[in-house]
């Protein structure tokens, strides 16, 4: 393993690098940093050269007081690790850099894995069932209030359990690592103003490298059903749903995951060599 140190701009980005062959970026979700991947790459490090990094107010990467965009951090993370081309693994709003990414810059994405992204412009719903209307309600007043503790619980409620999951369901190391690196993004000082690049979702049909996009079936209902259309919109997407899962499946069975992703990296590259 070796750490990374990649400058962007203003900020520092902190990352690592294991393994070797074609370069695979992960890009962990708004409720997580890096960590999140330490069970999926250590199976791939053993055919990929994979790397991880902590976005801006992540983890060990801090806020910069400036104008940034997170697709620019991604092209200095790549040339920075010396990657002319990589797959892009991205979870929730990683999911929304690495699509973004490939629409800025798609001579430097070889294929892209998709796990409950966020997308800019995708429809979102005018209500929602009762039950996860009042948790949401929950979650609005925690941060209104700023009570980080009680909002840091109702997070790690949504999307760890799942709102179609169990309370609780998620127990032991993996519940404390979630907590922990929620904390850790919900104190962190938020500075600067990103630039957010122009929606996603009215140009799905440009995305035309091999995409895999994956749900886990106790995630919002509306996640599940953007995932199954960005699978009808994308050329050349597949979409897979993982049972028994929420809105992080690669984080709650790493494993399961691992061989997914390498089933298809192994397509991709079969692919490329005919």
């Amino acid at each position: 393993m070796t750490n990374l140190q990649i400058r962007s701009s203003g900020a520092t980005l902190a990352g690592e690098v294991r393994g070797g062959g074609p370069a695979v970026v992960f890009l962990h979700a708004g409720v997580a940093d890096r960590r999140m991947w330490d069970g999926v790459v250590g199976h791939l490090a053993v055919s990929h050269r994979t790397v991880t990094y902590d976005r801006r107010g992540f983890g060990e990467t801090l806020s910069a007081e400036e104008t940034f965009s997170l697709p620019c951090d991604l092209l200095a993370v790549l040339d920075g690790c010396g990657s002319s081309r990589a797959t892009l693994v991205g979870c929730s709003q990683g999911g929304r850099v690495a699509l973004d990414f490939a629409l800025a810059y798609p001579e430097r994405v070889a294929a892209l894995v998709l796990i409950a992204p966020s997308i800019g412009g995708a429809p979102v719903p005018e209500t929602f069932p009762p039950q996860v209307e009042a948790l949401l309600e929950e979650l609005e007043a925690a941060e209104e209030s700023g009570d980080l503790e009680r909002l840091n619980l109702l997070e790690a409620r949504l999307w760890l359990d799942g709102v179609l999951g169990k309370e609780g369901r998620v127990q032991g190391h993996l519940r404390d690592l979630f907590l922990d690196m929620n904390g850790i993004a919900l104190r962190a000082p938020q500075l600067g103003e990103e630039t957010v690049p122009p929606p996603a979702w009215p140009r799905l049909g440009e995305v035309t490298v091999p995409s895999l996009l994956v749900c886990g079936d106790l995630d919002f209902p509306h996640v599940q059903e953007r995932c199954r259309k960005m699978g009808e919109l994308m050329p050349e997407a597949r979409w897979h749903l993982m049972e028994g899962t929420a809105h992080l499946p690669s984080f709650e069975h790493p494993e399961a995951f691992a061989a997914l992703l390498s089933n298809f990296l192994t397509e991709v590259g079969a692919a490329e060599k005919r």
